[in-house]
């Protein structure tokens, strides 16, 4: 695959920030970006496993891996990262925000710590991050950001609450960020997968979920790949499979209340 080898000046070669970038979606966007030979810096917390990512791109593809070992539920991480990248000269010209995670339950129930934290990163790490290195990109009149939302973007989510609450969020800021930034060469897409086969689903205790169990859902580099591609082409909004599409489309025209209804009873345990 090659969406035009993201070169954005004749001498330098782009270089694209990769949060989450371990596992799922986001080492497959990883791979995506490395194929096109666009230098990278990893972002996840787990050392050993981006250690070994990062060689076996710098090996396979040829290109400059630099890995940052943060946990983005920590409010300083995001600051962290921009000062350490700045004091190595290291420009950012595609952001891609994908670390996140879910908590599954009833909200009475489920631990206030770890929902804290999972805001921290799905919502607040990534309005951090793309503040900080914003400003950059509209300077040189040029670069792409890739936030990742869901289906769950779409509408309210009882026993994930507060992770569809943090979804919708995501999509509603790169929305509006995206027509703020229309026409200065800096683009914003959204991408909203449905369930996708990573360890995400572990993660959040929902495994059980008729949502998940027993269903056949996409794996994590069509995700990737079709989200990659609507990046590239500056779309603003990316929905990977016929089904996701149609069920975001028909929430628009259902009664919020019956909407509602039919996501808990989708999402409650077989």
């Amino acid at each position: 695959m090659n969406n035009g080898n993201p070169k954005y000046e004749n001498s330098r070669t782009a270089t694209a920030l990769v949060t989450g970038a371990s596992g799922g979606i986001g080492f497959e966007l990883a791979k995506l970006l490395a194929h096109d030979r666009c230098n990278l810096v990893l972002v996840a917390r787990s050392e050993d496993r981006l250690m070994e990512i990062a060689a076996e791109l710098r090996k396979e593809y040829r290109i400059s891996v630099r890995v940052l070992v943060k946990d983005l539920s920590d409010s300083d991480a995001p600051r962290q990262i921009f000062d350490t990248l700045r004091s190595e000269d290291i420009r950012i010209d595609i952001l891609v925000n994908n670390a996140g995670y879910t908590v599954f339950g009833e909200f009475a129930r489920t631990p206030a710590t770890t929902e804290l934290e999972m805001m921290q990163v799905n919502m607040v790490a990534l309005t951090h991050l793309t503040k900080l290195f914003l400003p950059e990109m509209l300077r040189q009149k040029k670069g792409r950001i890739l936030n990742l939302g869901s289906t769950a973007s779409f509408q309210p989510g009882p026993l994930m609450a507060i992770y569809y609450a943090t979804k919708s969020y995501v999509l509603f800021f790169s929305e509006a960020l995206a027509e703020e930034l229309r026409g200065t060469g800096v683009t914003v897409t959204c991408l909203c997968p449905g369930p996708t086969q990573t360890g995400f689903q572990k993660r959040g205790g929902m495994e059980k979920s008729k949502l998940v169990a027993g269903k056949k859902i996409m794996d994590a580099h069509t995700v990737a790949e079709m989200g990659y591609r609507g990046m590239m082409k500056g779309k603003r909004i990316v929905i990977p499979g016929f089904r996701n599409k149609m069920l975001a489309q028909s929430i628009r025209i259902s009664p919020r209340r019956v909407t509602t209804k039919i996501v808990r009873l989708l999402q409650e345990n077989r």
